[in-house]
């Protein structure tokens, strides 16, 4: 079977569109109000474990709130801040990568020396350090995150477009006198698209890691706003009496990651002419 159509992509694909339907749904599919305390009904076992409520598929947390409820609308602060600190961090960093790679000089060399100092910074301990300056806030969180990842990016365009501008068809755009925003942006830009795609899939389950990482240090979504990380956070203390709290939100951040990451490899086998290539053979 080839690559592209195997389970394992199949799989993905299931999870990721399962992901994003419950999270555009999520008022309409999460069976409790996420964030509505009953203390009544704290550290309720999930269904199959005895004790366990109907009620409560995979059991509530050390406040009597609904674990499924919260794991739902979870999903979409990840894949919110996911997706727009990619946006961020991609059209950041393409846009420098591209003009490092097409001026050169002291472009290059200034962006590339930037690169390099944030480099020089564990990236947790450089978002930790910026969102304790500013706050932890939705809006601050996106752009930490995003920020935080248009190295790669920049990195990869530069080479890219060191590559493309010396190609022949280039030089006859200039030889006809095209201008240079035109060459960049109708034929540099199109021509070193494909990595760059592959790089934003991988990139997601970064995103969404990093900021469960910061949620769970307190440093990201602010409860009572459900995210991952902070139910991990909520669960730590309770692994031994109450292990349902963090085990599942870990599960559904494994699960999201290893799709990206999976969803990410199919992507690069796709586009990569050198792979079909070898499929072929």
């Amino acid at each position: 079977m080839s690559k592209r159509l195997s389970p394992l992509v199949v799989g993905s694909w299931l999870i990721l569109l399962g992901l994003v339907a419950t999270a555009l749904l999520s008022p309409y599919v999460a069976p409790h109000n996420p964030i509505r305390e009953r203390l009544i009904d704290r550290l309720l076992p999930p269904v199959w474990v005895e004790d366990g409520e109907w009620r409560y598929l995979l059991g509530t947390d050390h406040l009597g709130r609904d674990l499924v409820s919260r794991i739902i609308y979870g999903s979409r602060v990840s894949l919110v801040v996911g997706f727009a600190a990619v946006a961020i961090g991609g059209a950041l960093g393409i846009a420098l990568g591209v003009a490092a790679g097409f001026l050169g000089g002291q472009t290059d060399e200034v962006i590339m020396a930037v690169a390099d100092m944030q480099l020089a910074f564990p990236t947790i301990l450089f978002a930790i350090a910026i969102i304790a300056v500013l706050g932890p806030s939705f809006i601050n969180l996106v752009i930490v995150i995003g920020i935080s990842g248009w190295v790669t990016y920049a990195r990869i365009a530069r080479g890219q477009v060191l590559s493309v501008r010396e190609k022949e068809f280039v030089e006859a755009i200039r030889a006809q006198g095209g201008s240079q925003w035109r060459i960049v942006w109708r034929h540099i830009l199109p021509n070193i698209l494909s990595p760059l795609i592959v790089v934003a899939t991988l990139d997601l389950a970064r995103t969404i890691i990093l900021e469960s990482t910061l949620s769970f240090l307190g440093l990201g979504i602010q409860p009572p706003t459900p995210s991952w990380g902070g139910m991990l956070s909520d669960g730590r203390e309770y692994l031994l009496s109450a292990w349902w709290i963090a085990t599942f939100p870990g599960v559904a951040l494994m699960l999201t990651a290893l799709s990206f990451n999976r969803l990410g490899d199919w992507v690069r086998d796709l586009t990569d002419p050198r792979l079909r290539r070898m499929e072929l053979r």
